[in-house]
């Protein structure tokens, strides 16, 4: 093993504990750097996908959203660094697997990795010297650009002084979220003393209150080397590493006149029940929503926190479990959820509402506090809470979180170490806690935590956000209106040009010898892509089976995929109802609520789902398919073969009123997500006006498959006899062998087992009925509860007669990072903005968080001219973005990502070949290959399948001729 200690000490460092962790797979080593008071975490262990991360503790002190502010702004140019946007440089550049920042509650975290350790290097380099000398101290329109400024739109009585900037924009929107507003508020009602009464990332009305020299003066004080927390992983060079940070950042930071640390204060809440507090919100009333939250202890009090994730999974996790199912029944909310709050110095249980009825805040308590003392009485089912915690070890275990694992295992070291010293490693351990735990399930502890978080809890608190405040939009509108009208004709002006000023800088080209001074790789740095096994095919029967020779870790995947197309075009949202029940209603041998627990206690997971895959080489050819997917560890693949089958061919679907809850439950989640997740739902959408696979994928889960939804609810009395017998006769016609294809991933022995055990289901192929209707080009605007804005538009590539080559690939990242990023989310506000180009053949343009619609969409008709003309990189530039192109190709996937991708590739017609053929093209593009493509970017852009989600007044403001529709209330 490496001589940590005399490693450490060569650099700067000593050396204080070393901790084998059976969790990483590896070795944990505690540093602290003696000059400048900085503290070093080293994972080592043999991962190549390695992680840097630095994290600086910082409480909000108000509502500004100061830290979420610098978060962003750090990463506009540092001394070393001086270019407008190194972050985006680094997207365009590097072999990253993960770059991001992240603002909490109380610390803001910057990681990064790589597989490449020299440019692991490059990227810590740009981030150290971007959190530690910024530009912000010479560029106040950084501050301006991201935070907030005033600007002055429109004309005559109709003209506006309204506020603009990437954060006050992301929050306008991430405060639309009833959930959002809902956490805070429980937030702030729990911890009315401390920093957990604020929100951290801002509220649209007190950013514009944040000064330039109160943004600087925070930085002062918590951007230094005694505040931060530095985490390495994976398999690197130490020495190396140790030597950079140190040479290059601490010892010299550390000889500068710091003055004294004086981060604002963090604290610990003392015991409080809270007044019952509610808060009004302009949302539709669908959206109002309640809970009641109980402090579990500190974040030192680890197995305790676990446990309590434990029990509420146990008593929540599923429409069955006994708490859940006490809430649905009393008809108070549509749905119910129930999480542990954590990463916060106090972590605190959660149980809340989706749907609330008016008044239900005061009955969630109740049933929620007599329900918890009926099972911590004796009712509580002891295998239910052995079920939650062998899942709960799963999950640990697979760790397939969607992040790169130093990443993820960064951030859960955070959740204890910055508020402890004492043992800094005791998140990132889990084995001794899972065994301890189990051991007291039958010895009363779970009872007993159950009494104390919602009988006996001395620190509660109780919530509610209720539609209302209505016009509150108008009213803003208004005021900024009024803002306008009060200027002199020389503050209009100085207006005008502090905007004009800013403008200007955005527009100003880097330095070339700034741009050239970022460290990057080239073309020569890619190496051989990862070595990928082919899939085989072959027949089990009448079923078909995929099988996958990846590497698994222990664990099985199973998928099997039911062909759609024996349907009926209106048959095709019956089947997404279909997926959402299974699993959720009794069989001919199980109560739903034993499934719960049997499904717990021996699998990874067991979900159903539907989707649709499209040909690569024709459009009509598409493949809309129900999924049935499981995962266990080796002993329990027989249970992902019989559980699964059971729940395909035994379930009843008689329960009306549970298959009301669950599509309630659906009903809500689409509504929340058209105002979260508006940029997703605009692309789909759109991708209907032009493409086959668009009709059917919003048949199956879109606009129109909410239209259905809403409808069958409205008229659910008269219609649920027969829907029950629709689902009963689609379950009987779908499953069965002859319209299966099996995807399988693990060992022979695992996949012998799950043949033995029965995962074959007899029957032959249907007939194929469905008939896709033509797409028409709608041109819509849906209204939904959001203060922002989500637009998009697309064609497909292929009725331009552009061929998919890696030119693509390159164009994507190349309008999304340059031409998109600067023109739609720097100049004009919006969070986010991108182009996507797929290998089938849908290309869209979109934004995120925006507060324009014209604007953007005459960026996104510019955009092919741009490509085509402007566009003009140096080699070095070009290698750039050659470089991290390649690598998202190669970057690491876990083993159920890498087969869910084989098998959209399978059904899709392309083979990893084909896939390899791309990434030659990508590694050897040329600037011309790229600039080719603007001619059909253009005929994309200028095709105008657009669409639109977002608040009313900034839909009817738009000059588009967009058909207006308000979604929740048509």
């Amino acid at each position: 093993m490496t001589n940590v200690k005399d490693i450490a000490a060569r650099h700067g460092f000593a050396w204080q504990r070393t901790e084998t962790l059976p969790e990483i797979e590896g070795v944990a080593h505690l540093l602290a750097h003696e000059a400048s008071g900085a503290r070093l975490m080293y994972l080592q262990n043999d991962d190549a996908n390695k992680a840097f991360s630095i994290t600086f503790k910082t409480p909000a002190a108000d509502d500004t959203g100061v830290f979420h502010i610098l978060e962003h702004s750090v990463l506009c140019g540092s001394e070393k660094f001086p270019v407008k946007e190194p972050f985006v440089n680094l997207l365009k550049t590097s072999m990253q697997t993960f770059l991001n920042a992240m603002t909490f509650p109380d610390k803001t975290m910057y990681p990064v990795a790589s597989t490449n350790e020299r440019d692991l290097l490059n990227l810590m380099d740009v981030y150290l010297d971007a959190v530690f000398r910024p530009n912000i101290y010479r560029r106040e329109a950084i501050f301006q650009q991201e935070g907030w400024h005033w600007e002055l739109e429109g004309e005559g009585d109709e003209r506006e002084l309204v506020y603009n900037g990437v954060v006050y924009n992301e929050m306008k929107g991430a405060l639309s979220e009833p959930d959002s507003v809902l956490y805070d508020t429980l937030s702030a009602a729990l911890f009315p003393d401390t920093t957990y009464r604020f929100e951290s990332g801002g509220t649209p009305a007190a950013i514009p209150t944040l000064t330039y020299e109160a943004f600087l003066d925070s930085h002062r004080r918590h951007y230094r080397p005694d505040n931060s927390y530095i985490i390495l992983y994976g398999d690197l060079d130490l020495g190396r590493f140790l030597a950079f940070i140190d040479e290059g950042y601490l010892a010299p930071l550390a000889a500068e006149e710091r003055g004294p640390l004086a981060v604002n204060p963090l604290g610990l809440q003392a015991p409080v029940v809270a007044a019952p507090a509610s808060v009004t919100m302009d949302t539709a009333p669908e959206n109002a929503c309640a809970a009641v939250g109980s402090v579990i202890g500190r974040a030192a009090d680890r197995e305790r926190v676990i446990a309590a994730d434990i029990l509420l999974d146990a008593i929540a996790g599923s429409n069955e479990a006994p708490l859940k199912r006490a809430l649905l029944d009393a008809g108070i909310a549509d749905d119910v959820a129930a999480y542990v709050a954590d990463s916060v110095a106090q972590p605190f249980a959660v149980v809340s509402l989706r749907g609330a009825r008016p008044d239900a805040a005061a009955r969630l308590e109740e049933i929620v506090r007599a329900e918890a003392a009926r099972l911590a009485a004796g009712g509580l089912d002891r295998d239910l809470v052995r079920a939650a915690l062998s899942h709960a070890e799963f999950v640990m275990r697979e760790r397939n979180f969607g992040y790169a694992d130093g990443v993820v295992l960064a951030m859960t070291a955070l959740s204890g170490w910055l508020y402890s010293d004492e043992d800094p490693m005791a998140y990132l351990r889990f084995n001794d806690a899972f065994a301890s735990l189990a051991a007291k399930v039958d010895e009363g502890y779970f009872e007993g935590l159950l009494r104390e978080l919602f009988c006996e809890s001395a620190h509660w608190a109780r919530v509610e956000v209720a539609p209302g405040d209505e016009g509150a939009e108008e009213r803003a509108f208004e005021a900024a209106r009024a803002r306008a009208a009060a200027l002199s004709p020389d503050e209009a002006a100085a207006i005008d040009e502090a905007v004009a000023a800013l403008r200007a800088a955005q527009e100003a080209p880097d330095d070339p010898a700034a741009v050239a001074a970022l460290p990057q790789l080239t073309r020569a740095d890619i190496g051989e892509a990862p070595a990928e096994a082919p899939w085989e095919v072959s027949a089990h029967g009448a079923a078909t089976l995929v099988r996958h020779r990846i590497a698994t870790h222990g664990i099985a995947y199973a998928y099997r995929y039911f062909d759609l197309q024996s349907l009926a075009f209106e048959e095709l949202p019956y089947a997404t109802v279909l997926a959402f029940v299974l699993g959720k209603l009794d069989t001919a041998r199980h109560s739903a609520a034993e499934l719960d627990t049997l499904s717990q206690a021996h699998l990874g997971n067991m979900g159903f789902s539907c989707e649709v895959h499209e040909s690569v080489g024709d459009a009509e050819c598409i493949r809309p398919v129900l999924v049935a997917g499981s995962s266990g560890l080796a002993a329990n693949v027989p249970w992902m073969a019989t559980l699964v089958d059971e729940v395909l061919t035994e379930t009843d679907f008689s329960d009306t009123a549970r298959i009301r809850d669950i599509l309630a439950q659906w009903r809500i989640a689409l509504e929340q997500s058209f105002a979260s997740n508006g940029h997703s739902c605009a692309m789909a959408r759109a991708a209907s006006y032009y493409l086959p696979a668009g009709v059917v994928r919003e048949a199956l889960s879109g606009v129109d498959f909410y239209r259905f939804l809403k409808d069958v609810l409205e008229h659910y009395d008269e219609r649920a006899e027969a829907l029950a017998a629709k689902l009963a006769a689609l379950a009987k016609r779908l499953f069965v062998d002859g319209n299966c294809t099996v995807s399988f991933a693990g060992t022979d022995e695992e996949l012998a087992a799950f043949w033995e055990a029965g995962a074959s289901l007899g029957g032959d192929t249907a007939p194929a009925a469905l008939v896709v209707p033509a797409p028409v080009n709608r041109r819509e605007a849906f209204v939904v509860p959001t203060d922002v804005t989500y637009t998009a538009c697309g064609w497909d590539r292929r009725r331009v007669g552009a061929p998919y080559t890696g030119a693509w690939l390159l164009a994507a990242r190349i309008l999304t990072f340059d031409y998109l990023w600067g023109e739609v989310r720097v100049k004009g506000g919006a969070y986010g903005t991108g182009f996507q180009a797929t290998r089938a053949g849908s290309c869209r343009f979109y934004s995120y968080r925006d507060p324009r619609i014209d604007e953007t969409r005459a960026r996104f008709i510019e955009a092919g001219s741009w490509l085509a003309g402007a566009f003009d990189p140096t080699e070095a530039e070009m290698d750039g973005y050659v470089v991290s192109a390649a690598a998202s190709m190669d970057a690491p996937e876990k083993a159920r990502a890498l087969l869910r991708r084989q098998d959209g590739m399978f059904f899709a017609g392309y083979d990893i070949a084909d896939r390899a053929r791309v990434r030659g093209e990508v590694v050897a593009a040329e600037v011309d290959a790229v600039r080719d493509l603007g001619p059909a970017v253009d005929a994309i852009a200028r095709a105008d399948c657009i669409c639109v989600f977002g608040n009313r007044e900034i839909i009817e403001a738009s000059s588009g001729g967009l058909t207006v529709i308000d979604l929740l209330n048509e």
